[in-house]
């Protein structure tokens, strides 16, 4: 797990190794064990190491292999390259490291761009060709790990965050009105390939572009699952999908393990988390280190969840870590968790898994974590009206339960400079719902979210947070495996109980019933659902300066109408509407000022 970047010319110019020297060292947080360099003419690459697995220097990147002409940078972790290397040494490669990475470059130089078919796991990588001049740069299946672009004419940069990219220098940093239609509307989810910047633009999940040395460039996605019933598993029962699952999120969660360091598990009390901890168990696993934390009541809202965190942790005997906040250590903190951001988010949960993360960095380096069930296996509230609707009335019910606005509401909201005449976020939604390869309407709802929502919310919080603390953080829930195998399941199971059936069912195996049947609960911050105080004052402050009024992306009545009542307006996802906008303005001002 590290942070990546590079340039790369095409106009007869050396790439600029000043400019990459300069977003190794915006990665420093992601790669806090080793850094390194590499150029070769018109191409340029930089990296910062969190050493995980081959904790030897061999391990280093970039990485350069001279017999075979090859030079790679890296993020992230393939949990299968013990399997591939043996495979590869089948075909005469001889290794010189014991680490993924080289097991990448040998796999490209074997199989070309279809490497990336071979691996398990979460990964973003560039690839240099000596010969050829030809660089590729590749995204896992579900986004995971994340890679940025900035094109300009003759130019390509790229890196593992937005903000490492601004700090090399000229990026165009206006606002693309798409984009912030898009934020303001989908619970702050862009869709790739747009960021809220003119000039930056993210490598989309499951996808792979090839770069030729002239500048031209292809880009493919070489995976899609479908969302279809096949006729193999036509007569499957209920405990039959069950078994099938259990089996592969068993493999999913034992994969994860694969380290030279220990890897511990960042504990919610939820079902998701809980049942990683439970199968860890049944693997064997003793002493397993679990981490939950909470956060002080305000307004009411109840704060943690440690009551069903503690259970699993007594029922499993895991060595675990409670991690209290308190309201002002959580403002305080708001700093940290924006400059983290490669994009900003307005999730809460985002300030948790920073505050979070800095806690279980300082003792462990690898945890396994619950995020993608809800999506992957229906456990939101607006899957189940979808059931009994065709495609054209699920679009809209899916807009009513999610979007934080319609588009008539953004009238109210931004500027004429970036108000838009139609509506690119519902517009996105139906041509993906009705896209092929997904045969109901919650198939479809369930696609959507996996590919998108949960790329650009849930997974890129959980890598952004982590990682600005040197923390990785493995997803089983997203092993796409599971997750192909979840597609194929029947919307009914995965609606079942209330949502997540077959999960429930799984864990009544596995795990306390307590947590199973609990009410549905959601990462609780309630200084930033509710605002008051210093959190108030700090949003306040942002939306008051010169650079917002510069801005202009907001109308300065609705400013005033949210000031005076900041806690009045809530999304249907009871978030914040004023937290909406001075979240984006506190990023801005952090980060493109």
């Amino acid at each position: 797990m590290c942070g990546l970047c590079g340039e790369i010319t095409f106009d007869g110019s050396l790439a600029d190794t000043t400019a990459v020297a300069r977003m190794v060292q915006a990665l420093v947080p992601r790669g806090p064990d080793g850094q390194g360099s590499w150029s070769n003419g018109r191409v340029a690459f930089g990296h910062r190491r969190l050493s995980v697995i081959d904790l030897s220097t061999c391990g280093s990147q970039p990485m350069v292999d001279n017999e075979l002409g090859l030079t790679a940078v890296f993020n992230g972790c393939i949990y299968d390259y013990q399997e591939l290397r043996a495979e590869l040494e089948g075909h005469g490669y001889r290794f010189f490291s014991h680490s993924d990475t080289e097991v990448i470059l040998k796999g490209y130089h074997h199989w070309g761009t279809d490497v990336v078919s071979h691996l398990h796991g979460m990964f973003a990588f560039a690839i240099h060709e000596r010969d050829t001049g030809r660089v590729v740069l590749a995204r896992d299946r579900l986004g995971i790990k994340p890679l940025y672009l900035a094109e300009t004419p003759g130019r390509l940069r790229f890196a593992s965050t937005l903000p490492a990219l601004l700090k090399a220098g000229d990026v165009d940093t206006s606002i693309d009105p798409v984009a912030l239609h898009h934020y303001l509307t989908w619970h702050a989810v862009v869709p790739a390939p747009r960021t809220l910047l003119n000039g930056v633009r993210k490598l989309p999940p499951a996808t792979v572009r090839v770069i030729e040395a002239d500048g031209s460039s292809t880009e493919r996605r070489y995976w899609e699952p479908r969302y279809e019933r096949r006729p193999e598993h036509a007569n499957w029962s209920a405990r039959d999908w069950e078994d099938a699952i259990e089996e592969a999120l068993r493999t999913a969660v034992r994969r994860r393990l694969v380290a030279d360091i220990p890897v511990g598990v960042l504990l919610s009390g939820g079902l998701d988390s809980s049942l990683i901890v439970g199968l860890l168990a049944q693997e064997g696993q003793t002493g397993l280190a679990t981490y939950s934390i909470g956060f002080e009541s305000v307004g009411g809202q109840e704060g943690d969840e440690f009551a069903y965190s503690d259970v699993i942790a007594e029922h499993f005997g895991t060595d675990h870590h409670r991690i209290r906040v308190d309201s002002d250590e959580l403002a305080g903190s708001l700093a940290h968790a924006i400059g983290a951001m490669a994009e900003p988010m307005v999730s809460h949960d985002v300030v948790a898994f920073d505050l979070l993360s800095e806690r279980v960095s300082q003792s462990i380096r690898v945890v396994q974590s619950g995020q993608g069930a809800d999506e992957v296996f229906a456990g939101y509230h607006w899957y189940p009206p979808l059931a009994r609707l065709g495609r054209e009335a699920a679009i809209r019910e899916y807009a009513k339960r999610f979007f934080d606005r319609d588009h008539a509401a953004m009238g109210r909201v931004v500027s004429g400079r970036y108000a838009l005449p139609a509506d690119p976020s519902l517009e996105f939604v139906r041509q993906h719902m009705s896209g092929p390869g997904a045969e109901t309407a919650v198939d479809a709802a369930l696609r959507l979210d996996s590919e998108i929502m949960l790329v650009d919310d849930p997974v890129k919080r959980v890598d952004n947070m982590s990682m600005a603390w040197g923390l990785e953080a493995r997803v089983p829930f997203l092993d796409h495996d599971l997750v192909e195998l979840a597609a194929m399941c029947p919307p009914e199971l995965k609606l079942a109980d209330g949502g997540k059936g077959v999960l429930k069912a799984i864990g009544r195996r596995i795990i306390p019933p307590e947590v199973i049947d609990r009410p549905k609960g959601y990462f609780p911050v309630p200084a930033i659902t509710h605002l008051e105080g210093k959190v108030l004052d700090l949003v306040r402050d942002a939306l008051s300066t010169d650079a917002a009024r510069e801005r202009g992306m907001f109308r300065p009545e609705y400013v005033r109408e949210l000031i005076a009542d900041p806690n009045g307006e809530l999304t249907p996802l009871k978030g914040n509407k004023l937290w909406q906008l001075g979240l984006l303005e506190l990023w801005l001002q952090t980060h493109a000022a």
